[in-house]
């Protein structure tokens, strides 16, 4: 588990301060050097100017032509923080999503968690997905499109952790609440060498921090906390998770021994009752909103005077890939007996929406690009064209109107009219 260093404000397996503040000094003392000598020879020119023209120096204008210098200088030499140089890969969190996410789906989902087959679905053959498990649902119907050892048994990994938030939000209905990271908790995420958000002993979160923390860097901490926060054990709670699998209709393929995914025999489902999973998650408010954050601060607090960054990273990959859609929504997962594992939602241009579910891929890249071959082989369709409405329509012509009278005033002895 990476420790972040308090004093400094950054992660300590970005690299070295010291070596980097050497050569920031090296070029303060060249920017300091480079004003220095330009103050002067300004300062020179102006007074000499006055002088010559019979007048003193307005402390005024020197103090504006220096003000000019240093900015100029300031261009040259353009000043980087530390925290800027080490975060190159953390975007501009937001510390509380939830007004400017979208809440639920495109469309309602079809009603129920069963899926069908037919003569119309595919097997998935492309040598580009690698992944051994895979099955496409549509989302309007609970059509299987596209499958590749759906029925198979997989060991979940993190992607287990869909069930842990829609158990937690259907068993917690203060989001504000604040609730304290355990000794057992860490001593638990230690043990098993769990990615975690980084909380401290004794730290406190709200459970809407929770929720994110357990989506998007798969925090166990949080999970656990949250775990913790709805029905008062780990335990009771991995309890909940199994009776939620009943009343999702998937209980004789999956179960769960943790809210985790760490490996046990004994937490495990095939890639459809995943599907079936995301599909309950996506239809509730809280779920929804933290499986589709790209990323999220956590709040300012003693341990972390600075909040942490945390993002989900598999949607921050696929979305400069090409596919005939958008993916909204997605949580992966990894274990040696599974490796790499995703399941994802997708609404495509033509508005359809589906669930992909993925098992043993050879690397989290490769996952991605399972998800984005499924797609746009099964969910190929034309991206609409932009429309323009009647008032930007209007807008545009009034702006070439102008532009054009502009330019023929200008090409005439005539002044323009006013």
């Amino acid at each position: 588990m990476r420790r972040r260093n308090r004093k400094r404000g950054y992660y300590s397996s970005y690299g070295s301060y010291g070596s980097y503040g050497r050569d920031r000094n090296k070029e303060k003392k060249v920017a300091i050097g480079v004003a220095a000598v330009v103050l002067v020879a300004i300062l020179i020119i102006v007074v000499l100017g006055l002088v010559l023209g019979g007048k003193k120096p307005d402390e005024n204008e020197m103090a504006e032509a220096v003000s000019e210098d240093l900015v100029s200088v300031d261009l040259i030499f353009p000043t980087v923080s530390v925290d800027e140089a080490v975060s190159e890969d953390i975007a501009e969190p937001v510390t509380h999503p939830d007004d400017d996410f979208r809440c639920k789906p495109l469309t309602p989902f079809y009603e129920g968690y069963k899926v069908y087959s037919d003569d119309t679905t595919a097997t998935i053959t492309s040598d580009k997905v690698i992944s051994e498990y895979a099955v496409l649902i549509d989302l309007s119907d609970g059509h299987v499109v596209a499958r590749k050892n759906a029925d198979t048994v997989i060991y979940p990994a993190s992607m287990t952790k869909v069930m842990t938030v829609l158990v937690a939000a259907e068993n917690i209905t203060d989001l504000d609440a604040e609730y304290a990271v355990s000794q057992e908790t860490m001593n638990y995420v230690f043990t098993n060498d769990c990615s975690a958000v980084n909380y401290e002993v004794g730290e406190v979160a709200t459970a809407r921090e929770l929720f994110y923390g357990t989506i998007l860097p798969s925090g166990a901490d949080a999970a656990l906390t949250l775990a913790d926060a709805a029905c008062g054990s780990k335990d009771a709670f991995v309890d909940a998770m199994n009776d939620k699998a009943k009343e999702l209709g998937i209980a004789n393929t999956a179960h769960f021994e943790n809210p985790v995914g760490i490996f046990s025999e004994d937490n495990k489902c095939t890639v459809t009752d995943m599907a079936m999973i995301m599909k309950a998650a996506l239809e509730n408010e809280m779920c929804f909103k933290a499986l589709s954050a790209h990323k999220y601060k956590t709040a300012e607090t003693e341990e972390h005077p600075d909040g942490i960054n945390i993002s989900n990273r598999f949607l921050r990959r696929i979305e400069d890939l090409e596919t005939p859609g958008e993916v909204v929504a997605a949580k992966t997962g990894f274990v040696n007996q599974s490796r790499n594992c995703a399941v994802s939602y997708f609404e495509a241009y033509d508005g359809k929406e589906y669930i992909c579910v993925t098992g043993k891929s050879t690397s989290a890249w490769q996952a991605i690009y399972d998800h984005v071959e499924i797609y746009n082989r099964y969910c190929a369709c034309e991206k609409p064209e932009e429309t323009v409405s009647e008032d930007t329509a209007a807008s545009e012509n009034q702006a070439v109107s102008d532009d054009q009278a502009v330019s023929e005033n200008r090409t005439t002895d005539k002044p323009a009219l006013q």
